[in-house]
């Protein structure tokens, strides 16, 4: 398989740097810190290698599952699966639970990534697809999809008070944290979904309506660009520049 093209300084990240990355720059603090209350035992996930076709010999036949960890004790074992894994991926699920496993809520999110772009050098995500380019993306898409993030989160200001942006390694998430976001039904969010994208933006329909409940974890490696998923005020978003804020840039790179 063909690497994808992405912008200049980002790449995929060997297995050793993805240990390097989990072993010590990954913080569980921050991870904790992350869900601060809103969901007591998260259900993680990991991707090993399907995109990337990076993975450990002896999970070769799982490179490209999604495994879930949801038998642990602490944040603590759970980078330990990590480090067993060494995934080129990780995510948690966005459903709130009750005592018996049942599904009784989730977190609202917007996914807008730069490969949606209708770029006037690359063209559309259909024309990339053609070309077996379907997650690669340029610095002008970058730049569009921050454009339309901070458009997206002062349209959804307007009606929610709990808002928060990640930078997610290739594109940007936009997290709802309002009690009646948690509360909607897939019918709402549905519609809620089509009235956004009505509006012109790029977002990923299955995530917002919820059928696609998997997200990246903030502060986590993306192991395809090899950028860490960052929270970002609003206030920064604008002079954010993935390709160069130490942030965001894993010390691997950095040597």
């Amino acid at each position: 398989m063909g690497r994808y093209k992405l912008p200049r300084g980002m790449r995929y990240a060997s297995l050793n740097e993805r240990e390097e990355f989990y072993r010590r720059e990954f913080s569980v603090g921050e991870v904790e810190g992350w869900f601060r209350n809103r969901m007591k035992k998260p259900v993680f996930a990991v991707i090993i290698g399907r995109h990337t076709r990076i993975y450990p010999q002896e999970y070769e036949e799982d490179a490209s599952t999604t495994i879930l960890i949801d038998e642990y004790k602490s944040v603590r074992e759970v980078k330990g699966f990590i480090l067993d894994f060494l995934p080129e991926a990780v995510y948690y699920d966005r459903n709130i639970y009750d005592a018996r496993g049942k599904g009784v809520g989730q977190e609202l999110a917007f996914d807008l990534d730069p490969e949606n772009i209708t770029c006037p050098i690359h063209g559309s995500l259909a024309e990339k697809m053609k070309r077996r380019q379907g997650l690669s993306f340029c610095a002008l898409e970058l730049r569009m999809i921050k454009e339309q993030t901070l458009r997206l989160y002062e349209h959804l200001e307007n009606r929610f008070s709990s808002v928060e942006i990640v930078y997610s390694g290739r594109g940007f998430h936009v997290h709802v944290f309002d009690e009646e976001a948690y509360a909607m039904n897939r019918g709402g969010r549905e519609r809620l979904a089509k009235s956004i994208k009505a509006d012109d933006f790029p977002i990923d329909e299955w995530v917002t309506s919820g059928s696609m409940r998997l997200i990246r974890l903030p502060f986590s490696l993306h192991g395809l660009v090899s950028r860490i998923v960052l929270p970002l005020k609003p206030s920064e978003v604008a002079r954010f520049d993935p390709r160069t804020d130490e942030r965001c840039v894993p010390k691997f790179l950095r040597k």
